[in-house]
């Protein structure tokens, strides 16, 4: 299994694969990510019913390829502090999110990652709890609930993802160390997936 290669099949499989899974250790540091929606069902009538609001308009007619290449120019991975149990997303172009920010940058958070400079939006906690596509194993959660509660919380746009916009809640296996895959959930239903990545911890 690889990053690029779950996101060819089916998500009957992915769901399988999941299944399978434990949640192994809370990640450290920076991760690579990369997103993809389901696979072999409407997509596009799930994301629609999702969205709502101020995404709806600019993603309506993308359909689901286009939406993904939107997804992934735009999030580049987490950011996980495992001591503090917090997370922050890493965007590096805020190009897209100036609609949602009023063009305004200041007090958003920076860290260079790979020698390139990353935004940090977003925060979240960090704990392990009952997954939401079965209770039969843990999963590592990433919970936006209460986000405006977080230290680096901006309500532009950091309030998209929390409790007073989408509602999101991620929650993640261990696949191998430094892989993990993950769920993303809207309003507490699920809109994609999406797979993490740490060379260096893959090699250690």
């Amino acid at each position: 299994l690889t990053p690029g290669r779950l996101a060819e099949y089916s998500q009957e499989q992915v769901d399988q694969i999941y299944g399978r899974l434990t949640a192994g250790p809370i990640p450290d540091g920076p991760y690579d990510g990369d997103l993809f929606f389901p696979r072999g069902t409407d997509g596009e009538t799930r994301l629609g019913e999702i969205l709502g609001g101020r995404l709806k308009a600019r993603l309506a007619g993308l359909g689901v390829r286009k939406t993904e290449a939107l997804g992934r120019i735009l999030w580049k991975g987490k950011m996980f502090y495992r001591n503090e149990r917090l997370l922050r997303n890493r965007v590096e172009d805020l190009a897209l999110l100036a609609p949602l920010t009023g063009g305004n940058t200041a007090g958003i958070q920076k860290q260079s990652v790979n020698g390139r400079d990353t935004f940090l939006l977003f925060p979240s906690r960090l704990y392990c709890g009952q997954s939401l596509l079965d209770g039969r194993r843990e999963s590592v959660i990433i919970d936006y609930a209460f986000t405006d509660e977080l230290p680096g919380y901006r309500e532009d746009p950091d309030s998209l993802g929390g409790r007073k916009g989408l509602s999101i809640r991620d929650e993640i296996r261990m696949v191998r160390p430094g892989f993990y895959l993950g769920r993303a959930y809207m309003n507490r239903i699920f809109g994609l997936n999406f797979t993490l990545y740490n060379a260096d911890a893959a090699t250690a």
